[in-house]
């Protein structure tokens, strides 16, 4: 017997939502059922948007898919607030704008959702790896990644300077002089513009 969370998507090409790929995120044992706190949906609070950065050259949307089943951890984050929304608040199907930073222009070319939620980072435990922390503990981490999948590219993507035009995104964090954050969270209504200047269809608000 089987627990499975389904995942509903939008398609750019159809008037229809489609299901993604169930994800197992429950594994019944004989009398009670036992789950990790990183594969279970959101629970009692409605879904959360976030904007994830990337440089292209290094990982762009591209590579998000090609990877196997167009999923990958989002690891390497060293930053301690964006490290806090990868660990506490990001949860199974939230939405994802792929931005890429240092790009002609920098701009949002893909939509991601969340397939699994705040975990300890690999890469901080591994010598060999560029984003190696010899003082994070893996009995305690420092640092965490979510997993995410490729839904949809936007191409071509949607640039800085087309959003900056955008009236009801002139709050977004994205636009705010001298924000930084590789993860930034996305209001619901800046979403839902988002979604309409790419030709998708949003993601339904779960409550």
């Amino acid at each position: 017997m089987a627990y499975l969370a389904l995942t509903t998507l939008f398609d750019s090409s159809s008037t229809q939502p489609f299901l993604a790929k169930p994800l197992p995120c429950m594994i019944p044992s004989s009398r009670f059922l036992i789950a990790s706190p990183e594969n279970l949906p959101r629970r009692g609070s409605p879904m959360a948007y976030w904007l994830f950065k990337s440089d292209p050259e290094v990982y762009g949307f591209d590579h998000l898919l090609a990877e196997s089943d167009r999923t990958t951890g989002w690891d390497g984050v060293r930053n301690y607030q964006a490290r806090n929304f990868l660990r506490d608040s990001i949860k199974i199907g939230d939405g994802v704008l792929f931005y890429h930073s240092n790009a002609d222009p920098a701009g949002i070319a893909g939509i991601a959702e969340v397939v699994r939620a705040g975990h300890p980072d690999p890469t901080a435990f591994d010598p060999e790896s560029e984003h190696h922390d010899p003082k994070s503990d893996p009995a305690s981490p420092t640092w965490y990644q979510v997993s995410i999948r490729a839904v949809k590219a936007i191409d071509p993507p949607l640039g800085l300077p087309r959003l900056k035009e955008i009236s009801e995104l002139a709050g977004m964090e994205l636009l705010r002089k001298g924000s930084r954050l590789s993860v930034q969270p996305v209001t619901e209504r800046e979403w839902k513009v988002i979604m309409a200047l790419a030709g998708g269809k949003p993601k339904k608000k779960q409550g």
